[in-house]
């Protein structure tokens, strides 16, 4: 039962466009991880990015994110000419996500491609109408929740990426013939946007099955709220909490915690679950479904939220002012197994200010929970190995973590670093990265999630996600040729030693991690960054 993977998002792979997404570095990167020996490809969520680029602030908990349909595909098909790609400026730095650009310039190559592709199903002189069998499969498979989303994708593109809730008061509270007339008027646009949705799905499920063909499992993410301004929010009415003005009266977030003085305001409605509970919880169990198609193992963000939720009102500055409520329990998840018919594969992402009531909900429900080494050293027991149980999940640090060389060399304290030279028994700093992935590889957990910008061994330039933090995030992106045969040798050898994968072809004597990447490729790949002269240049270990 002993397991390991490798948290990589889809957006932080290599490649031309700007973005990571389904093409040939995706492909590649399952390859190297079938090398590597792990079972388990951790992804962030595939949703649309919203505020602040973040994928955990989506328009829509069941759509695809455009930005990850690969467009070299798309000429392939013959959607788009090769020259459509280079045309085009994705950014200076290989090595960031430039998302100003990308929002800039790919749904222009995107729309390119849907008229071509109208082209070729309608007939260039007005031929009869004629769209692939695949299309209309997909399109009715996915009913319950496209149409709605393409028309309010159509509506956000005609008021100017408003919020649905300044829209004109007919559309906004949807009424029946204004949604009618407004979705004839706009066909093309709502067209579009099903493309974009039919093209995700094409190209997800093949890269999905060359995984699971090649021995990888996806662990997916399921954040636990939706946006305030999301398809989901525009059509689900009493779905959530609302105010006389058919406004959200509260909101979700944390209290204050490690990330936080003032605690987390994400600004996302709160559920109304009273309602969930009458109509048995329909809504979730379709967004279980959609969640099981896309991924094989469900990741849910912040599973604590079931049991209390931390509810803040409406237009509060911090989260400070919140109250803690109660969420729906194990009524929730026994609703969602009876209408699958299975036990439900998930992860529990149990991290934060924990009650009894939440543990006990963890340990009713049998899901493994998460434990995070980097939390283990300032005294929280619970993070330390030997406290671990086998029925979860050991990561050093989450995509809300810095990366371990940063951690170590900036974010730890001396007590922390003390405490941990002395349990991890370190010879000399210079091996403190490898030792505390020796740590998490030799737990007792049956399953390792390892971030790839800590088997890369980078520093702080590679941070996903600073919670609290509104702009910089989720654009760190590996760069091509970093993923080679030696760091993958490396990395099947110390998980085989630990009894996590398969032995390598040639079994090891002694081992040094190898240079991720060349400094050949460095100065190829890596442009100019901007940097504040408050920035620190981290120092690079001896490996």
């Amino acid at each position: 039962m002993r397991q390991c993977g490798i948290l990589m998002p889809v957006s932080s792979l290599p490649g031309p466009g700007g973005i990571g997404c389904f093409g040939k570095q995706a492909y590649a990167f399952v390859d190297f991880l079938n090398r590597a020996g792990q079972q388990l490809w951790q992804i962030l969520p595939l949703s649309p990015t919203g505020y602040g680029d973040s994928p955990y602030q989506s328009c829509s908990a069941f759509a695809g994110n455009p930005y990850f349909i690969d467009l070299e595909t798309l000429v392939d098909e013959g959607l788009l000419e090769a020259s459509d790609i280079t045309k085009w400026d994705w950014g200076e730095d290989a090595a960031h996500v430039d998302y100003g650009k990308l929002y800039n310039s790919r749904f222009m190559v995107l729309r390119k491609a849907y008229q071509t592709f109208l082209e070729k199903c309608h007939g260039v002189h007005g031929m009869e109408q004629y769209l692939p069998d695949d299309w209309y499969a997909f399109t009715l498979k996915n009913e319950n929740w496209l149409p709605d989303y393409a028309l309010y994708m159509a509506g956000k593109k005609a008021f100017k990426m408003q919020s649905w809730q300044q829209w004109p008061e007919e559309l906004r509270d949807r009424q029946p013939e204004a949604l009618k007339e407004f979705a004839e008027e706009n066909a093309d646009e709502v067209g579009f946007w099903t493309f974009l949705q039919y093209e995700f799905d094409k190209q997800w499920t093949a890269l999905k099955q060359h995984a699971n063909q090649k021995g990888v499992r996806i662990l997916g993410d399921m954040p636990i709220y939706a946006a305030a301004d999301s398809a989901d929010a525009w059509t689900g009415g009493n779905l959530f909490e609302r105010n006389r003005d058919r406004g959200f009266s509260r909101v979700a977030g944390c209290p204050p915690d490690f990330f936080s003085a003032t605690g987390q305001l994400w600004g996302n409605p709160v559920y109304d679950w009273e309602y969930h509970r009458q109509t048995g919880f329909a809504w979730w169990v379709q967004r279980m479904r959609r969640s099981l198609e896309l991924y094989d193992v469900v990741r849910i963000d912040h599973f604590r939220g079931f049991d209390t939720y931390w509810a803040i009102p409406a237009g509060s500055e911090t989260a400070i002012n919140g109250k803690w409520e109660k969420g729906p329990g194990m009524e929730l998840f026994r609703a969602m197994e009876s209408a699958i018919g299975y036990p439900l594969p998930i992860v529990a992402e149990d991290l934060g200010e924990l009650f009894d009531s939440v543990r006990e909900l963890l340990r009713e429900s049998g899901y493994p929970g998460m434990k995070v080494l980097q939390f283990g050293f300032g005294g929280g027991n619970e993070f330390l190995p030997y406290s671990y149980t086998r029925n979860t999940v050991v990561y050093p640090g989450t995509h809300d973590n810095t990366t371990l060389t940063d951690w170590w060399e900036n974010a730890a304290s001396e007590q922390e670093k003390g405490f941990a030279r002395v349990y991890l028994n370190l010879k000399s700093d210079e091996d403190a990265v490898p030792a505390l992935l020796d740590a998490v590889l030799s737990s007792v957990s049956d399953t390792a999630i390892v971030p790839m910008f800590d088997w890369l061994g980078l520093g702080g330039e590679a941070r996903l996600n600073s919670p609290g933090r509104t702009d910089g995030n989720w654009s760190w992106r590996m760069l091509d040729g970093a993923a080679t045969d030696a760091l993958a040798y490396y990395i099947r050898s110390r998980c085989w030693v630990y009894g996590r994968t398969s032995a390598p072809a040639e079994v090891p004597q002694a081992q040094h991690r190898p240079q991720p990447e060349s400094a050949k490729a460095m100065e190829e790949q890596k442009q100019p960054t901007l940097r504040t002269s408050k920035q620190k240049k981290h120092k690079k270990h001896k490996r």
